[in-house]
């Protein structure tokens, strides 16, 4: 039987960030997570770490502040995944007035403190190299700043550095049981790849299970809680590129939502999000054909050039577990985080709800909260240390990226850009022994080659073709599906070679 101080139940970024943080105060922590990494609701958002321009409509006043006060903190912890953004906002005279977005964007500005970004200005939209891809009533507009995450990197970068303080991480690991003892739990672990059941005892249990979080409660009998998760689907999809110039929209809608199109890995655009509620089957979730109806026509509103459901090259839908404010309307159900302690016996604590911007926030929360059941004396650490391959001088990633041309200038410009954005730093340990594109190994198609597909299975747990081309990276967008075939048999030969880790 492993032992261990806390077993979290989930991979997504809630769970591999407190995994992160409590292995760094120098807690024994296992985390096991049933799919792989990110596989669900943590590689489905719109790729934001952003306060929420909207959610000031909402009076989410505390949300929005904390989450541009961690903007910043992101932003220096991992400059080659997460990296600012110039958004541009028409104004349609028949929704917001401008006096209105005014006042928004001058909250936005200020309430987090911003001092890295730029602040936002009205623009001519006639001049503004913006306002060529919008039909032409659009002539004024707003510019304001956020980020990009390449979000399922987030995940597995804290995955990864949990697992460098000490953490053991295990993918396709369910928890299939669990047992609550008066000062420990008895956890009942099923590897999905050998189909192994074993046994993990731990002091505290920590329930990240996103859209699964009331799943896992339901396997202790006497689990209980008045805490609630409310499922809502948000939709997007990527087609060919819209437009040339590198500035995204947020476009208005006359539902009340917005739309992001954003410039999405060199030849797409990314444009979403829908907001339903799916009731409480979230394996079952996917785009649905009024969904992509929807954001077409939304997005047909401003763009002079119109997109249809047969340009879609690409669609993903993820389920975000919100906590439950009882919101008539999904759109305005909160975005903000809850944490259920629970200490009558051997303590649970849950996570429901929660926001990738504040993530980081809402680990370093969880694990004060479990300081005193657990005598944990470390203080917390994670707001000033470098995600892998962040440790970037100054957070300057245009000057890395132009040391790592000249480092590797016998590599295509394209694919040492790919890596230093992918990989920050450990482009060293990535193209170790590299000295010629040969040495790069067997090409599979599109920027794929194998000493990349060997990195992400040795070092970020990588298991499939899937793993590799939808979440590690998005190659998948570049590469036929004789590729993901020859792709998938090759890393199952590798696989067969490499033991499971063990489980006792």
């Amino acid at each position: 039987m492993i032992t261990k101080d806390l077993l979290i139940v989930g991979g997504g970024i809630n769970g591999v960030g407190i995994a992160r943080d409590a292995a760094g105060r120098g807690l024994s922590v296992l985390l096991c997570e049933k799919d792989d990494l990110a596989q669900h609701t943590s590689s489905a958002s719109t790729k934001l770490i952003h306060g929420g321009l909207r959610y000031l409509e909402n009076y989410d006043f505390r949300l929005v502040r904390r989450a541009l006060i961690e903007r910043e903190v992101l932003l220096k912890s991992a400059p080659h995944i997460i990296w600012p953004l110039r958004f541009v906002l028409p104004h349609h005279q028949s929704l917001r007035p401008k006096w209105l977005i005014r006042m928004g964007l001058f909250l936005y500005d200020y309430i987090g403190g911003r001092k890295l970004l730029p602040p936002s200005q009205g623009i001519d939209l006639r001049k503004h190299p913006a306002g060529e891809a919008l039909k032409p009533e659009y002539q004024a507009g707003f510019e304001y700043s956020d980020c990009w995450v390449q979000d399922a990197r987030l995940v597995v970068l804290n995955a990864m550095d949990a697992q460098l303080h000490g953490a053991e991480i295990r993918t396709r690991t369910h928890c299939v049981g669990l047992q609550r003892h008066r000062d420990h739990w008895i956890a009942d672990l099923r590897d999905e790849m050998t189909g192994e059941v074993y046994q993990v005892k731990t002091r505290v249990l920590v329930n990240a299970a996103g859209p699964w979080v009331e799943r896992v409660l339901k396997l202790d009998s006497e689990g209980h809680t008045d805490k609630r998760v409310r499922l809502i689907k948000g939709s997007h999809i990527v087609v060919p590129r819209l437009f040339d110039h590198e500035y995204p929209y947020i476009f208005q809608n006359k539902d009340g939502r917005v739309l992001f199109a954003i410039p999405f890995e060199g030849s797409f655009t990314l444009i979403g999000t829908t907001d339903l509620d799916v009731g409480e089957n979230p394996d079952a979730a996917q785009i649905e054909a009024d969904e992509i109806a929807y954001i077409c026509q939304a997005v047909d509103v401003y763009l002079d050039k119109p997109i249809t459901p047969q340009d879609v090259v690409w669609s993903y839908s993820g389920v975000r577990p919100l906590y439950d404010n009882e919101a008539s309307n999904a759109s305005k159900v909160t975005r903000d985080y809850v944490l259920d302690l629970e200490t009558s016996a051997a303590p649970i604590l849950s996570v429901f709800g929660g926001k990738i911007t504040t993530y980081r926030e809402l680990a370093e929360e969880a694990i004060d909260l479990l300081a005193k059941p657990m005598h944990i004396h470390h203080p917390d650490w994670t707001a000033t240390a470098h995600l892998p391959g962040g440790d970037i001088e100054n957070a300057d990633f245009d000057t890395f990226l132009r040391l790592c041309k000249k480092a590797y200038s016998w590599l295509p410009e394209e694919i040492v850009y790919d890596y230093a954005r992918n990989y920050g730093t450990r482009i060293s340990r990535l193209l170790a022994g590299c000295q010629s594109m040969q040495a790069l190994g067997l090409h599979f198609g599109g920027p794929l080659y194998e000493v990349e597909v060997t990195y992400l299975m040795e070092h970020e747990f990588a298991c499939t073709a899937e793993d590799v081309l939808w979440r590690r990276t998005k190659k998948g967008l570049f590469v036929s599906n004789q590729v993901v075939a020859d792709l998938d048999q090759w890393m199952r030969s590798r696989r067969a070679n490499k033991p499971r880790a063990p489980t006792s």
